[in-house]
């Protein structure tokens, strides 16, 4: 079977899927993306192509302010056409495509081919409120910006009117698209593979000023791409603040780029965590900040952690939560969407007020003072991913879609 992936940053949030269609020789699997993306390099597989493409410009400087990731999508759409072409005329005819409806790759995919089934990663639709604008009253929304993320919306719509089907990770992610388009998106998340993100209670990691941390000692852990608001970044560093006067043995290691993923940069170039260490009071010999850090860093960094803090405001899911699930971590996440729909408060985790540092830190204390007690919440919260969200079970139900659809030609 051909196989047809579009992604800009490929393979984004079907790398398992990329895996398993070229754990087969007799698939032919191609990703269409933009340059920086990764691609797969796992030599099980057969080989995975790449068909890159590259805005041919930038958006008008006169564009209006609205329109400007509008005329993104656009160029981007143009040049994934243009790849489209390129493969129809070498002969590769998709039997089957995924892609992500966000950025615009999909805008003409049905222009060129359009009766190949294409199941659309609807990851999430803009609200002027509801969702993530103005939740933080830190960052107030103005008109403007409600009409601004509006106006957004309009590349996903093209898209959402031309896919076969669609998929969200999370059931609070599928109901932000309006409710004409819902019956058309299942409920999909990636998955976790269980087998590789799994606890080690004899894990070493080891921080690059030379300190050494176990999975016996006092650990908190925070992780995000980009340490930032939106995940909640400004009140860990208070609770942060708060923790490392309560716990003189307590370890923070925060995993994240300094670079903003998501929501608004600070005017003066500078970044959160420059900010946020100019305002609050903490032990820097035991708040350790790695930056990015390669996957298996990232893995040792859970696998050791007593207590790992996940905050967002209402806005997609991070894959680091579910991870840290898997390990047996014990949670404190947000009491947000859509992290209340994975986290069922003293049962698989516990749940904290995002805007309260001081709450982040009692939920803290809570889980360092009473280990064993605790250990139980972190068990519970892998058999939860075990049962909810294995990635073979989630390939599973991928595959009764894209059967349906095929089943249709």
């Amino acid at each position: 079977m051909n196989v047809l992936f579009v992604h800009q940053n490929f393979p984004g949030q079907f790398r398992h899927l990329v895996s398993h269609f070229a754990s087969s020789s007799d698939n032919r699997v191609v990703g269409i993306c933009q340059p920086q993306a990764p691609g797969i390099r796992d030599k099980q597989f057969s080989p995975v192509l790449k068909s890159v493409y590259k805005p041919h410009r930038k958006p008008a400087k006169n564009c209006h302010p609205y329109l400007v990731r509008v005329e993104a999508a656009v160029l981007n759409g143009q040049g994934a056409a243009r790849c489209l072409i390129d493969l129809r005329k070498k002969g590769f005819i998709p039997d089957l495509a995924f892609a992500h409806i966000g950025w615009g790759e999909t805008l003409y995919f049905k222009d060129i081919f359009p009766d190949v089934p294409l199941i659309g990663h609807c990851e999430f639709y803009y609200h002027g409120d509801g969702a993530d604008v103005d939740f933080d009253p830190e960052f107030p929304a103005t008109i403007d910006d409600r009409m601004r993320v509006r106006t957004w919306n309009m590349t996903q719509l093209v898209s959402l009117a031309s896919i076969d089907a669609g998929v969200s990770p999370t059931r609070w992610q599928r109901n932000l698209y309006p409710s004409g388009f819902r019956d058309k998106i299942e409920i999909i998340h990636e998955g976790i593979n269980t087998e590789v993100v799994k606890p080690d209670n004899n894990q070493r990691l080891m921080l690059p000023d030379g300190t050494g941390l176990t999975k016996d000692m006092e650990v908190v852990t925070y992780t995000a791409r980009g340490l930032e608001p939106y995940r909640g970044f400004h009140a860990f560093m208070k609770a942060a603040e708060e923790i490392c006067r309560r716990r003189p043995k307590c370890h923070i290691v925060i995993t994240g780029g300094d670079e903003v993923r998501y929501g608004k940069t600070l005017p003066n170039g500078m970044s959160y965590r420059e900010k946020l260490l100019k305002e609050v009071a903490i032990d820097h010999r035991r708040v350790h900040f790695t930056g990015l850090v390669p996957y298996e860093s990232h893995l040792k960094t859970l696998q050791i952690s007593s207590a790992h803090v996940y905050l967002t405001i209402p806005f997609v899911l991070s894959w680091s939560m579910m991870e840290a699930m898997a390990t047996g971590c014990v949670i404190i996440g947000s009491a947000t969407p859509p992290v209340e729909e994975v986290i069922e408060d003293g049962q698989n985790g516990l749940l904290c007020d995002f805007f309260s540092p001081r709450d982040i830190a009692d939920r803290v204390d809570q889980v360092l003072d009473d280990p064993d007690r605790m250990r139980s919440l972190g068990e519970e919260a892998r058999r939860h991913i075990i049962e909810h969200y294995d990635v073979k079970d989630k390939l599973a139900e991928y595959e009764k879609l894209w059967q349906r659809l095929l089943c249709r030609l």
